[in-house]
């Protein structure tokens, strides 16, 4: 299943577009299902369908779904409450009923990864294309997967539950009690669940789209965006510029904007792939009006996101790890070797990523930022580096 993630500047016009690029899809005869986590249903008003937690049909062939995240987290809270009920009622605590759980922030996004994960289990569809959030919540949605992962490998060590025999004397020699055993059967739950929506987000048939208006808001969200993504390891496969303005037009006052837009236009061409779709000069509203807008094809395909590691040791005596990071300023760049990791700050993103497995048997000899691409010399470590005899 090839799935399209599209992201943007709030008020760019993503969930029209997201609409019109499944419709499309649609039509062309691909089974399709559309996704968003908009508490309103910006989805349902531009395909003039309403959409909700269940999957109505929008279209032939288009399936349209509005995760409800009020419904997963009172079933995920009522579940946990009931694997721990022995340590809430040793503690006196009171169990909260359904019908008073209301969603914390960031449920949303939580309902959407869930149903991106089910939608893609299901092989019911060729197509998958997601709303996401606002492109800053987008990016903190994406990495969502992986970090509560390390996390979760760090506060409960799966190697730690083999141990099950020898967990009442360790808790007697520590002094404190060890955790029980439906923490780390929720711990292993959790992280299947999670690998799941990685793995989807992760899977060479996934590709993010940016939509903005050109001008300098949208130049600056799709820049720095750009930059998030690709320290994420994704792909991005073409910018969409909306609500273009015509060229020639007998307004004057639109000169200023016309200008504005095509300056930016003539910038994101020189660094993306680039597709514009015209003004309608209203908003689109149904079939038609989405039709109208002529957005790309979902077949368009962006390159594979590689991190590749070259090998200089005949020449320099170095391994250079290549990681792709458009759009970042040095001053703003850091590195940290962290064990087998290597912490990675650009601007105001930051990802800990495991090393390829030759590069951990050497240390960090250096690193450049050249054309867009951070450079890392690595130097083999002679205590742990093989040695010709």
């Amino acid at each position: 299943m090839r799935t399209i993630l599209i992201t943007g500047p709030g008020g760019s016009g993503r969930t029209t577009l997201s609409a019109a690029t499944a419709l499309a899809a649609a039509a062309k005869g691909t089974d399709t299902l559309v996704l968003s986590a908009d508490r309103t249903d910006t989805l349902g008003a531009a395909l003039g369908v309403g959409t909700g937690p269940t999957p109505v049909e929008a279209a032939p062939r288009l399936t349209a779904w509005r995760p409800d995240p009020a419904q997963d987290f009172r079933e995920d809270l009522t579940a946990l409450q009931d694997r721990a009920s022995s340590a809430l009622d040793l503690l006196g605590a009171s169990r909260l009923d359904p019908e008073e759980l209301t969603p914390l922030p960031g449920a949303e996004e939580l309902a959407l990864l869930r149903a991106l994960r089910d939608a893609a289990l299901s092989e019911s569809y060729d197509l998958l294309v997601v709303d996401l959030p606002p492109a800053p919540q987008a990016l903190a949605l994406l990495a969502l997967p992986d970090e509560l992962r390390r996390y979760l490998r760090r506060l409960l060590p799966p190697e730690r539950q083999a141990a099950r025999a020898l967990r009442p004397v360790l808790g007697r020699l520590a002094g404190v009690p060890m955790p029980a055993e439906w923490l780390y059967e929720t711990a292993g739950r959790w992280d299947l669940e999670l690998a799941a929506v990685e793995a989807v987000v992760a899977d060479r048939d996934t590709v993010v789209r940016l939509v903005a208006e050109p001008g300098p808001a949208g130049a600056d969200t799709v820049r720095t965006t750009a930059l998030g993504l690709a320290l994420r390891g994704l792909r991005t496969d073409v910018v969409v510029a909306n609500r273009v303005l015509p060229e020639a037009s007998p307004d004057t006052w639109l000169a200023g904007p016309v200008a504005q837009q095509r300056k930016t236009l003539e910038e994101w061409r020189e660094a993306y792939d680039v597709r514009t779709v015209a003004h309608l000069g209203r908003d689109p509203r149904g079939a038609d009006d989405l039709t109208a807008l002529a957005v790309p094809g979902a077949e368009h395909a962006g390159s594979p996101a590689e991190w590749p590691v070259t090998d200089r040791l005949g020449e320099d005596g170095v391994l250079v790890w290549h990681i792709p990071l458009p759009g970042a300023i040095r001053e703003e760049l850091d590195l940290v070797r962290r064990g087998d990791e290597l912490v990675v700050t650009a601007g105001r993103f930051r990802r800990i990523v495991p090393l390829p497995s030759a590069l951990r048997r050497c240390t960090v000899d250096g690193a450049a930022l050249r054309e867009g691409e951070l450079r890392v010399r690595f130097a083999p470590d002679p205590k742990l580096w093989p040695q010709a005899r």
